[in-house]
């Protein structure tokens, strides 16, 4: 770590400017000119950087794999706020448990996300863990580094260090590592993660081949105590229990690891050199192995009986994919494109598990191939976007997509967005097989896919932006505690065989007065189900009063306020970290109780300053506060950081 920080700041003699975020470009999958557009300088800019003059805001950009572009952004907004946590990014909708680097809940049911290929599973360890769609590629005119630095909530930190280079117009790397550890107020709860990741983006300078890849190398360990024993202890305000290491945990010694590794390459090439209608070639590549690891030496009967003294399980996952593509592309009329893809993955342990005849009833591994064609099309307009994407399997299994885009641009004042989604996906894997030191932790199950019709629609205005979101989930696949009892854990993965309606209204506005804002965000959500299956708060809230001012004669910007969040009471689902996965109770409700963070941020020229008071009422509305059943949401604490960005 100390060898990768003086690499960073040996790149560091950079001078400071501002700069802002904004989405420049959302071009077609096939339509990389845009990007080596961005990439090349023109002569006014050459001569900027010749004479080192500050470079235009415009060429430090940041794209995705879609192609969406937007520029670094180093202004303070309230955004800025929301946005500086442990994901980097606005987490309304997710609820944190009281250590920085555990699991979040889930309040918003519109957030979860399913592909229709099966994944690894373990879902409630991967909200820190980078997917290939969530890793960006750059281009920038001089080296830039972004430092993130944020306290914890006890012995540890958060670190995340970047740096970017062109060495070429044409050839970018880019390498970063994000870096955690915090022991936590409560027994056996450390966190301790790491986050490597280097990207490299090409084309030639003919604009006809375009590369971007990456590799990601990622762990994430926690120390899990399966919650406090007692509640009645932590809810009393006994003076003997605010230090939280007094309580009574269900496990002294368990702990999770996730572990894995990617590399991922994304090129095309485009076969004409000048014709604006050509065909494009493309090819994407994924190589993946993950594990995912449960110790716990002492044995728990909380989880039923097991076979060995010294708990020990380990799953381990194999991933290789591609997808070969050819596409048309216009200059008038859009892009259209055929794919097929090729998925191959190995999901196994070292162990198989007997009945007391001797047959085989738990395999050790899952191994299969996955085959699918698909095409899709997009238009641009000047006002209008589209864009179709349809996908079947021509192997044996059971899947396919079909999703539409649609947005209309009246003016500047309002927008409106569709999209729709109809999706048969498989089981993730742990739901088909999952193998444990523990006795009814064992099963092989063939369920059948799932199925969803989503419609979307987003109105985005001056006046407010609203999201509507209706869902129909059919054979839905969720995890349930078959005791009913908290302190006795056999959870199973279980199917649902009815229809599950779902329907969400999100609603945001910011008003503004003089120097003051009042930002608001309010999510309804409701659900039609026979059983209670899907859990959800009816309510969720986010309001933000806050000061936005220079001062010290505008040498610094000041921003400091007050965020109340807020959810009425519902039956949230809890967290089991042998499966690493969150599980439907009906016994207990948590919510309804307000929290309270008071901020004071500033920004000197490129570095924003960060200092926040996190649930400052806690002692004084009373100590309800669960992120899960027997899991306490975090005390009132003082957390302070920064982000830097330097420039050369």
């Amino acid at each position: 770590m100390r060898i990768f920080l003086f690499f960073i700041f040996s790149f560091c003699f950079y001078v400071p400017f501002a700069q802002t975020k904004k989405n420049v470009n959302s071009s077609s999958k096939f339509d990389n000119s845009s990007i080596g557009d961005n990439k090349i300088l023109s002569n006014k800019d050459k001569s900027l950087l010749k004479n080192k003059q500050k470079p235009p805001i415009n060429l430090y950009k940041i794209y995705t794999l879609q192609q969406d572009t937007t520029f670094v952004d180093t202004s303070l907004t309230i955004k800025s706020e929301y946005k500086y946590n442990l994901l980097r990014k606005d987490n309304f909708g997710l609820l944190s448990f009281s250590n920085e680097g555990q699991t979040y809940n889930t309040l918003d049911f519109g957030l979860r996300k399913k592909s229709s290929m099966p994944s690894f599973g373990y879902a409630a360890k991967h909200f820190n863990y980078l997917e290939a769609n969530e890793i960006n590629y750059y281009s920038v005119p001089t080296p830039l580094t972004d430092l993130y630095y944020k306290t914890v909530m006890e012995q540890g930190q958060t670190l995340d260090a970047f740096l970017t280079v062109n060495t070429k117009p044409n050839l970018n790397f880019s390498i970063a590592y994000k870096g955690l550890r915090s022991l936590g107020k409560y027994v056996n709860y450390l966190s301790s993660s790491g986050n490597f990741r280097v990207t490299t983006s090409y084309f030639t300078k003919d604009k006809r081949y375009y590369l971007n890849a990456h590799f990601t190398g990622q762990d994430l360990s926690n120390q899990e105590n399966g919650g406090i024993i007692d509640v009645s202890q932590f809810e009393s305000g006994d003076p003997n229990y605010k230090e939280r290491d007094g309580l009574e945990v269900y496990f002294k010694d368990a702990t999770s690891l996730l572990k894995g590794n990617r590399f991922f390459i994304d090129h095309s090439f485009k076969l004409s050199k000048t014709n604006p209608n050509s065909l494009v070639f493309t090819h994407q590549f994924n190589q993946e192995y993950k594990f995912f690891e449960f110790t716990q030496p002492t044995v728990s009967n909380r989880f039923g009986t097991a076979f060995s003294n010294n708990i020990s399980n380990k799953t381990r996952y194999n991933h290789l994919y591609n997808k070969l593509g050819v596409a048309y592309k216009t200059k008038s009329y859009g892009d259209v494109a055929f794919f097929i893809e090729d998925n191959n993955y190995n999901y196994y342990y070292n162990s198989v598990v007997y009945d007391s005849s001797g047959n085989i009833t738990v395999p050790n591994s899952i191994s299969d191939r996955i085959n699918t064609i698909g095409g899709n099309y997009t238009y641009f307009a000047k006002n209008i976007t589209a864009k179709l994407l349809v996908s079947q399997a021509i192997s044996n299994q059971a899947i396919s997509t079909i999703e539409a885009n649609a947005s209309y641009k009246f003016n500047d004042a309002l927008q409106f967005v569709f999209n729709y989604l109809k999706q048969n996906s498989l089981p993730n894997l742990n739901y088909t097989l999952y193998q444990s030191d523990y006795t009814h932790y064992n099963w092989y199950n063939n369920f059948k896919s799932e199925k969803v019709n989503q419609f979307t629609v987003t109105a985005l205005s001056k006046w407010i932006n609203l999201t509507a979101q209706y869902k129909v989930l059919n054979d839905y696949l969720y995890f349930d505690n078959t005791t009913n009892d908290i302190s006795s854990l056999l959870v199973s993965p279980v199917q649902y065989d009815k229809t599950i309606n779902y329907l969400s209204v999100k609603a945001n506005k910011e008003i503004k007065f003089w120097k003051l804002a009042l930002d608001n965000t309010i999510l309804y959500q409701n659900v039609d189900q026979s059983s209670a299956i899907v859990n959800i708060p009816q309510l969720t809230t986010r309001n933000t009063l806050y000061y936005t001012g220079h001062v010290f004669k505008k040498a610094m910007l000041l921003q400091t306020g007050v965020t109340l969040n807020y959810f009425t009471k519902y039956y949230a689902n809890d967290y089991n970290p042998l499966l690493g996965e969150f599980y439907v109770q009906n016994e207990t409700k948590i919510g309804n109780f307000p929290m309270l963070d008071f901020f004071v941020n500033a920004r000197i020229r490129q570095t924003r300053i960060f200092l926040k008071a996190e649930h400052f009422n806690s002692a004084m509305t009373g100590f309800n506060f669960y992120s899960a059943p027997n899991y306490p949401y975090l005390d009132f604490m003082i957390r302070f950081g920064l982000v830097w960005n330097f420039f050369k």
